[in-house]
């Protein structure tokens, strides 16, 4: 069972997405897990094939128990999951399943919301492939994933359901999915862990978006509105860039020590309609043009909130950047989410008095809140820090 956070101690496996003697490759997904934080999709990160299945679906199973058999890889026997290069990056140590869908599986794309209206729920891929089976249809229903979503607990409730009418006896079938006062509970025990364990310090500075909002004004122009760029992914792009100026604030502090991440991947914190948050992480997050990269976020806050996210995504972040948003306060101080060492509070973009050439003029003012482990870094490399953003941010073309 893959570690999907500080904050997860077991998680139910939902679906099992291969059988014994499928062929297994890296990428693939194997399994749905329901966690506090909704169903997540687990995939391989080696190839092989399936020998044994362990865990039955519907069982609840704690983080770094084995899910599954994994046999003829390099010529050795069956063998139990090691770590995946996610888990190794962030210094988790946390295995993954080694397992792959059947070969006659086809890809589900991640269902949003109706355009007319957003009326309907989202269905997640386990749910929608389910519902199919049981002739179920998932419109229907009343979703319990996060934002409403539709689960394969939902599925398999309704057929409870339908099955216990159709012999004329009530259902007494427990409906399980996304719950808000358990998300709750996670982040809170999370919460507490990082403010006892972790020495916090704290840096804030004022950054002139002036340059940013006039580039991205022109950016914008010519650009249908499902393509335009928003201040989110320069924010994002320049918090990504900086850490490599500053690599002891990108990574995890486990065992006593600062592993570094491997590579940059910025975890953008998610609040869900529903109560709660999740910070999955972006991939190699400096090195997207903008425009891939707002298209990955976009696809990240979709996903995030109809049950889609991946367990690579939830357990490989080495930094996270928490906004409030266009409507939130003016500056964040985030709590740093063990094992990372660091994250960044944005603040909204406001219009503020600044001085530009011994002139008062209002501009677009916004507040960066670095947050950061004094066990690996002090005040100094974190002022470092905000001022690579801020240089950065006043040159948004070469972002």
């Amino acid at each position: 069972m893959p570690a999907l956070g500080a904050d997860m101690e077991a998680g139910i496996l939902a679906e099992w997405l291969v059988e014994p003697g499928a062929r297994v490759e890296p990428g693939d997904i194997v399994c749905v897990v329901e966690t506090q934080k909704g169903a997540i999709e687990v995939e391989i990160f080696e190839s092989g094939t399936v020998a044994e299945l362990l865990v039955q679906v519907g069982e609840e199973v704690p983080v770094g128990a084995p899910l599954a058999r994994l046999g003829e890889r390099a010529g050795q026997g069956a063998v139990t999951p090691e770590p995946s290069p996610a888990d190794a990056a962030s210094g988790s140590g946390a295995p993954q399943p080694h397992l792959e869908p059947a070969a006659d599986r086809q890809p589900q794309p991640t269902v949003a919301p109706s355009p007319a209206g957003r009326s309907r729920s989202p269905v997640s891929p386990a749910a929608r492939r389910r519902a199919a089976e049981l002739g179920i249809d998932p419109a229907r229903l009343v979703g319990t994933g996060i934002d409403g979503s539709v689960t394969l607990a939902d599925v398999e409730a309704a057929a409870r359901t339908a099955e216990a009418a159709a012999a004329g006896q009530p259902s007494a079938a427990a409906r399980r999915g996304f719950d808000p006062s358990e998300m709750r509970r996670a982040i809170g025990a999370a919460m507490q862990r990082s403010k006892r364990e972790i020495p916090h310090y704290y840096l804030d500075q004022s950054i002139d978006f002036g340059p940013a909002a006039s580039w991205l004004e022109a950016a914008n122009r010519d650009r249908p509105p499902a393509d335009r760029l928003l201040a989110a992914v320069l924010l994002l792009k320049a918090a990504a860039l900086a850490l490599k100026e500053v690599p002891e604030l990108n990574g995890t502090y486990e065992d006593g020590a600062f592993h570094p991440g491997s590579g940059i991947r910025v975890g953008w914190a998610i609040a869900l309609r529903g109560g709660g948050l999740v910070a999955p992480a972006i991939l190699d997050t400096e090195r997207q043009p903008l425009g891939e990269l707002m298209r990955r976020l976009r696809d990240l806050v979709q996903r995030a909130r109809s049950g889609g996210l991946r367990a690579s995504e939830l357990s490989s972040a080495s930094f996270t950047v928490s906004s409030v948003g266009e409507r939130g306060a003016e500056a964040v101080t985030g709590v740093i989410y063990p094992p990372q060492v660091a994250i960044l509070g944005v603040g909204r973009i406001a219009t503020r008095p600044w001085v530009v050439d011994d002139r008062v003029l209002p501009r677009p003012v916004v507040v960066l809140t670095l947050a950061a482990d004094h066990r690996v870094t002090d005040g100094h490399k974190g002022s470092v820090y905000l001022a690579a953003v801020d240089r950065l941010l006043q040159e948004p073309e070469k972002l």
